[in-house]
């Protein structure tokens, strides 16, 4: 499948914020958003205000590349929103939430999205006992996401629960690090969803 493999930080400055996507290096002043607070591009200095549709494209722009996801993917994520009861613009959040890779990310097992979709694919975790190597596959509420027994050697994985130990893990998840285990004890309501997102603007650009 076709996947962005350009800068990661250019994504964060086309949208003017941070989004996360390298790891511990948002964290620091070599943040590309903290060291150039402008879009990328020879106009980026120089761009003029956007129109109503222009805001909401940026705004669905902005939650697609957050958990890296193409546009066909994450326009059937909406039609399944769409389809369940509840908000609209929340349960689509809800959905990205509780992907595979995201999942791993929050509990604190990779340094960022794009880590832990990798060692989700490479076969690293564990479901309720069960081995899954698909990024999107969605993990529900009760779920107990472990790392395998041989990959909890792996730096990349150790290094980053010594990161979350000290930043700390959302709520609406249960963690024993010792044991590299840990579990959905809810679905994330929009309180606990670490974005800052205005989904009704990307409910009206596909309500159009």
């Amino acid at each position: 499948m076709a996947r962005y493999t350009g800068p990661q930080c250019r994504l964060c400055r086309r949208e003017t914020e941070k989004l996360f996507l390298k790891g511990d290096r948002c964290f620091t002043e070599k943040c590309a958003v903290e060291r150039r607070q402008y879009p990328p591009g020879q106009h980026g200095q120089r761009r003029g205000k956007l129109s109503d549709y222009g805001v909401q494209l940026r705004e669905k722009q902005k939650v697609r590349n957050s958990y890296g996801v193409l546009e066909k993917q994450f326009r059937k994520y909406f039609e399944t929103a769409e389809r369940k009861k509840g908000v609209t613009g929340e349960v689509l959040l809800q959905l990205l939430e509780t992907r595979m890779d995201n999942v791993v990310y929050r509990m604190g097992f990779a340094p960022n999205r794009n880590g832990a979709r990798q060692l989700v694919r490479h076969g690293h975790f564990l479901v309720n006992g069960k081995g899954v190597d698909v990024p999107s596959f969605h993990v529900k509420s009760g779920d107990t996401v472990e790392v395998r027994g041989a990959s909890r050697e792996l730096d990349m994985i150790k290094d980053s629960i010594a990161r979350a130990e000290q930043r700390g893990i959302p709520s609406w998840v249960e963690m024993d690090f010792p044991n590299f285990k840990g579990k959905v004890i809810q679905v994330p309501t929009r309180e606990d969803i670490q974005l800052t997102a205005q989904e009704q603007l990307i409910v009206e650009l596909y309500s159009k």
